[in-house]
């Protein structure tokens, strides 16, 4: 699944030469390339490189990372507030140790943070990395977590300490220190950064290739190299996600179904995928093959049944409906022969006569006509059809009660018609 870290610049910090509407653009200012790595496995860099938001690959996941200098972690018991106020409630906590208004700053908690708890909240400026999100979602990337480069390190686990330089290469080189009271963005030409710095011996030290040189004449012991990239990889596997509150992803649904998406376009999935198609093509093969086997018996069933009456009746040439021809030339022999059939007036009027409700007085008057008796009964109410009708069940004959005349005659065989 493959992941494209982006790395946001460190914002220009205010001087006494910048004011007024120069300063809000120079906090809010974004690069107009961008620095990026791309990497299929996160863990290795498979392209990097800087290029406009338009230009810039297409991955799977989008992340953010910030500068050090660019977010700053504060210790404090969280409050215990609901998920709508949880961000208000936090600005009361921190108010007196921030330097900034209240609209300048986005808050987010560590990963592992719970209300009522001693946790890590970190705190960023809003509309910079507002803007950010804006810009590079304008340019088709959602950008699903932002992470900072630095973390305070957990109570017990040795510090460390990333040497890094700037665009200036004048200046001194940068210290990023991370101990388990906080994380520091220090000079090296400083007394601060020699006063906070740890032993050597317990604590993990890096710097960029640039800046080995200087971090190694500075701690006085060699150092491991960690290009930007690799640092950038290092901050993109971590756990949390920055991107909270207020500048929280929205539409949560729709991101749901788009991480569910891609994970099963991701090269991870791709065995499950041909299983699924796999599974897929065999059941429509088994229903084709299935359906192929029910048609081939249907027709089998019909050609039997067409011989079955040339065979019974030869003088029949043409058969369009087997079962009702079959029928219709039965009647036309039992009549030839002078027998009664199930549709006479002597099988109608047995069957009737069984059937009769019990106490019901004598028929007065009687038709028949075409297969159909009908009987003229006094005082033949709804009672007596209700009992009449059960005790037909299985018969094959059917009453109706049309405005007093009991209406008897046998149920129409089902046709078994051609499709």
């Amino acid at each position: 699944m493959s992941v494209l870290a982006l790395l946001l610049p460190p914002r220009d910090r205010l001087t006494a030469r910048t004011a007024g509407a120069e300063a809000a653009g120079a906090s809010t200012k974004l690069p107009a390339e961008w620095n990026f790595v791309l990497t299929a496995d996160g863990r290795s860099a498979a392209q990097q490189g800087s290029a406009a938001p338009a230009l810039l690959p297409r991955a799977d996941h989008v992340v953010l990372v910030l500068a050090d200098a660019d977010v700053s972690w504060h210790h404090i018991d969280i409050p215990k507030a609901p998920a709508g106020r949880i961000r208000a409630a936090l600005l009361g906590v921190m108010e007196e140790t921030l330097l900034e208004e209240d609209e300048m700053l986005h808050f987010a908690l560590a990963e592992g943070s719970l209300p009522g708890q001693p946790g890590w909240v970190a705190v960023t400026h809003r509309p910079r990395l507002a803007a950010a999100l804006a810009a590079l979602e304008a340019a088709g990337h959602g950008v699903e977590r932002v992470v900072a480069a630095s973390l305070p390190v957990a109570a017990g686990q040795p510090a460390r300490g990333h040497f890094f330089t700037t665009a200036d290469a004048e200046a001194s080189p940068w210290l990023s220190l991370a101990r388990p009271d906080g994380v520091a963005v220090l000079r090296l030409n400083g007394a601060l950064a020699r006063a906070l710095q740890p032993d050597a011996a317990s604590a993990r030290w890096t710097a960029t290739p640039a800046a080995a040189a200087a971090a190694e004449q500075w701690l006085g012991a060699p150092v491991g190299l960690l290009t930007e990239a690799e640092r950038a990889l290092e901050a993109t596997a971590g756990a949390g996600n920055l991107r909270q509150f207020d500048l929280a992803p929205r539409h949560r649904g729709t991101r749901a179904l788009r991480e569910a998406g891609k994970r099963l376009l991701s090269a991870e999935w791709r065995p499950v995928r041909i299983g699924v198609v796999a599974l897929l093509l065999l059941n429509l093969i088994g229903l084709n093959a299935y359906a192929w086997q029910q048609r081939q018996a249907l027709s089998a069933k019909r050609t039997a049944m067409d011989q079955l009456l040339k065979a019974a009746h030869p003088g029949v040439r043409v058969v369009l409906d087997a079962p009702l021809q079959m029928q219709r030339e039965n009647e036309r022999l039992r009549a030839a022969a002078g027998r009664p059939g199930d549709t006479d007036l002597e099988a109608l009027w047995n069957a009737a006569a069984a059937a009769w409700p019990d106490g019901q007085g004598p028929v007065q008057s009687l038709r028949y006509e075409a297969g159909k008796l009908t009987l003229t009964v006094p005082g033949f109410g709804v009672p007596q059809l209700t009992q009449f009708r059960e005790r037909l069940k299985g018969t094959g004959f059917s009453a109706e009660l049309n405005e007093g005349r009991l209406v008897f005659a046998r149920m129409p065989l089902a046709s078994g018609g051609r499709s």
